[in-house]
């Protein structure tokens, strides 16, 4: 659903998803403490940082339809951008604490009630799932949710590897699968959190979109009539939604606002309907003495 150029979003899915693991942390953190199992109680931790990162993506997500004022032209459009920076680093940095754990407990493997490990997994594919549906169709058009999407659906992931893990230790004995469960599990955090990572980092640090061709966008713009050179642009993401596009114009002969207008039209529509940019400031010249190149160092 989108309203203009602005995706809407269920913020309603977030809370359900945050009272879900709330619960399911809790149950995890006394079963693994009980039964002794790493897998269960990464699982946890991993739950937990779902709560976090959740609570974040929801107030980043109310922050975002705040108005913008004289003090914040902008208003909280990049909140949601920095709170999938948060999320991404999180998993990061508990999937490396999560490595390291497995490799000594490898070392020293423990007996463990596999029982409670395969009825509390359970429980948490269930409720997980259920998340990652409730978050699915969001996650597809809004970096902020699918930040929130990935960890719900890493955790549920997490949790059929420590449900497969307790049916090995139940019938085979084999309570060293704990520690290599752990190990997976936070290899594949590294992956898909990596990943969210880049993605977010370039948003903040204003680069060009990969899928945008900044020598293709000249060309375009050169066709048009009366149009100079194409200088000085930036090109860069505000949010999920909005893609900006700011550059200099040189004219070929000094033509009136009103021509102006006629030719800016021409622009803005070519570059929505060809590059996605919904957010064009073009400033124009005519024999103007400045720097030329099509990208140049503010």
């Amino acid at each position: 659903m989108t309203k203009g150029n602005t995706t809407i979003v269920n913020g309603k899915n977030l809370i359900l998803s945050i009272v879900l693991n709330v619960l399911i942390t809790t149950a995890q953190i006394i079963g693994g403490l009980i039964s002794g199992s790493l897998s269960l109680l990464s699982d946890a931790l991993h739950n937990f940082t779902d709560v976090i990162s959740l609570v974040i993506s929801y107030v980043a997500h109310r922050l975002t339809g705040k108005k913008a004022s004289a003090h914040m032209t902008f208003g909280y459009k990049r909140a949601e951008i920095i709170a999938a920076f948060i999320n991404a680093i999180t998993l990061v940095v508990i999937a490396i604490f999560l490595i390291i754990e497995a490799i000594r407990r490898f070392s020293e493997p423990q007996i463990i009630d596999s029982n409670l490990v395969i009825w509390l997994s359970g429980i948490a594919i269930l409720a997980n799932g259920f998340s990652v549906l409730l978050l699915k169709k969001d996650a597809k058009r809004n970096l902020n949710m699918k930040s929130a999407y990935l960890h719900l659906f890493t955790d549920m992931l997490a949790s059929v590897a420590v449900l497969l893990g307790g049916i090995l230790m139940k019938f085979f004995g084999w309570f060293w699968v704990d520690s290599i469960l752990t190990f997976l599990i936070a290899v594949y955090l590294i992956f898909v959190g990596w990943d969210l990572l880049r993605t977010s980092t370039k948003m903040l640090m204003l680069f060009t979109p990969e899928h945008i061709d900044i020598k293709e966008i000249v060309r375009e713009v050169h066709k048009l009539p009366k149009v100079g050179k194409l200088h000085h642009i930036h090109v860069w993401h505000l949010n999920d939604d909005e893609l900006h596009l700011e550059a200099h114009l040189d004219f070929k002969e000094n033509i009136d606002l009103e021509s102006f207008n006629i030719v800016l039209e021409c622009i803005e529509a070519v570059l929505q309907e060809k590059f996605g940019i919904n957010h064009i400031t073009i400033q124009p010249e005519y024999n103007k003495i400045d720097p030329k190149d099509t990208i140049v160092q503010d």
